[in-house]
């Protein structure tokens, strides 16, 4: 999302507590706006802001995000139970048997409320909450569809599983599409995914192949969000995976292809003080080579020195990006709450020199937090598609 990816990962901090039992534990801590005001109490509808949830950083008993570990697959597909908080990202590009082009977002994210479950024989009680955040965008029509669900992983109604690989949330869902290997299979070859999400008359079904092998981004895997220890994750990408299946936007159906993209990341802590949020890329160029970077943003708008990005080659080696710099190209106002977002962007490496253009300008996921993520295309230097992600604007 990103990458530190998405909002709505950090937002979970503040959600987990408005799913809490009524009559929380006396000794649990309150979650508490930058403003000073307890989300804990009445919250109702209110909306939550990054700012909200960057003041929240409790991660005693998990585990934290250290050094560098061998990271394995297609064990590391499934849940982390041990750390506060991950995520299962996918976003992508695909287009109908007739060439009508599509973009889609299907996100999972995982919170811990607790490091271990309540002691309790209430069948409501629980350890975790899970949040899922599903949109399309139709290119041809210029329209924009986003949806979320929100559920604690009780009575079945959202968790996730090892083996084999399923991640839920009441309907929607992330399954492995073929048998994990068997333990000590050498070939360890990658496992197809299975999307599902619906709303209304709006769905899509997917099957994504596994593409390129997974690349480990950061250190080994490890990815610093800030300078201190445990300000980081783990965190791997799968850049290219072919995707084929089915969507429908107001009750008019699509047979679709395409390719996707993967982010998977864990961790226990949440950004370090005076980052205000993130630019966040993923680009899939049509010479076969692909690229991700993020861009945290500190109260004064500069990148953060721990701002990151990997350029994949073709034959699916990954090396790090070395300096960037971005430029917006353009501003885009929301018609929801007059917040500005950049829209166009100038995104120049050692290497490349690119040309970043929203293929719709109002891709803002209007959720229980609002946030703008779309898909793109590439022009300059190498041709492509994209995704990008703007937080904290």
């Amino acid at each position: 999302m990103l990458r530190l990816i998405v909002v709505g990962v950090l937002v979970l901090i503040a959600l987990a507590v408005w799913l809490s039992p009524s009559a929380p534990d006396a000794g649990a801590k309150a979650v508490v706006s930058a403003e000073g005001e307890d989300l804990s109490r009445n919250p109702g509808d209110r909306r939550v802001t990054v700012r909200d949830v960057l003041a929240n950083r409790g991660s005693d008993g998990f585990q934290q995000v250290l050094e560098p570990t061998a990271i394995r697959f297609p064990e590391d597909h499934g849940p982390h139970p041990g750390f506060r908080t991950e995520w299962w990202y996918f976003t992508g590009h695909l287009q109908s048997e007739e060439g009508r082009p599509f973009g889609f977002e299907l996100t999972f994210f995982r919170q811990a409320l607790a490091p271990r479950s309540p002691e309790t024989s209430s069948a409501w009680a629980a350890r975790e909450v899970f949040m899922a955040h599903f949109a399309l965008t139709d290119v041809s029509g210029q329209r924009f569809y986003a949806a979320e669900r929100l559920a604690r992983a009780a009575l079945d109604l959202a968790g996730a599983k090892a083996t084999p690989l399923r991640v839920w949330v009441e309907d929607w869902s992330l399954e492995s599409a073929s048998p994990a290997p068997a333990p000590g299979d050498a070939s360890r070859r990658p496992v197809p995914f299975k999307l599902r999400a619906s709303e209304g008359t709006t769905s899509l079904e997917l099957t994504l192949g596994p593409g390129k092998p997974p690349v480990l981004q950061g250190d080994r895997g490890l990815s610093r969000k800030g300078p201190a220890d445990g300000e980081a994750s783990y965190y791997y990408s799968m850049t290219r995976m072919p995707a084929r299946g089915n969507l429908s936007l107001g009750g008019q159906a699509f047979a679709v292809t395409g390719e996707a993209w993967m982010d998977r990341e864990w961790s226990s802590r949440s950004l370090p003080p005076g980052v205000v949020g993130w630019d966040w890329f993923a680009l899939q160029l049509e010479d076969g080579r692909e690229l991700m970077y993020y861009q945290l943003r500190s109260k004064d708008g500069r990148p953060t020195p721990e701002s990151s990005g990997t350029l994949v080659e073709r034959d699916g080696t990954a090396r790090p990006l070395g300096p960037v710099r971005l430029e917006a190209l353009g501003r885009w106002r929301s018609p929801l709450d007059g917040k500005e977002y950049p829209s166009g962007w100038r995104l120049e490496t050692e290497d490349l020199k690119l040309k970043v253009v929203p293929l719709m300008a109002g891709q803002e996921l209007d959720l229980r937090v609002r946030y703008w993520e779309g898909a793109v295309r590439v022009e300059g230097a190498a041709e492509g598609n994209g995704y990008v992600e703007l937080v904290g604007y």
